[in-house]
């Protein structure tokens, strides 16, 4: 015997209109759907990428990529979508830097502000897939016209 629910405002019997019934398979369904559509999503990696000191990634807005994208001795994995670029890291690659806004680093490579998983637009040579951070956020400063954490003065 299925368990269901009734969907709307209850009216006493003649009442004319009759209650919507939503089986609690569907109200099951809906909850998933729900929290798979919200839940934070890993980038995966390239078949046959290995990334043997974990993943992060930075993202920043889809007009600064092509910007940093030059500047860079060697790139990673980058990813795409509309709005976004994102460069594959490895974890901690934010020790001690402040990433220079509007980029944001996201611990884990999760793409978790709703959009969908971004695809695949560069992937290196070899099997690892990381950019190496210190001249990606150089090359962000730069672009972003941030003084690198590091030379900015001190004050007491």
């Amino acid at each position: 015997m299925g368990v269901s629910a009734s969907i709307g405002p209850a009216r006493p019997p003649g009442g004319g209109r009759v209650a919507r019934v939503v089986s609690l398979d569907t109200l099951t369904r809906l909850r998933r759907a729900q929290r798979s559509a919200a839940a934070p999503r890993p980038i995966p990696l390239p078949e046959g990428m290995t990334a043997p000191m974990g993943c992060d990634a930075v993202a920043v807005p889809a007009c600064i990529g092509p910007l940093v994208l030059p500047r860079l001795p060697r790139v990673g994995c980058v990813y795409a979508d509309r709005a976004h670029w994102w460069w594959i890291v490895p974890t901690d690659s934010d020790y001690a830097l402040e990433w220079p806004a509007p980029a944001r680093y996201t611990t884990g490579a999760l793409v978790s502000d709703g959009s969908e998983v971004p695809g695949l637009i560069l992937r290196p040579e070899g099997t690892i897939p990381y950019t190496p951070p210190i001249p990606l956020y150089l090359a962000l400063c730069r672009v972003t016209g941030t003084t690198p954490a590091w030379s900015r003065t001190m004050t007491a």
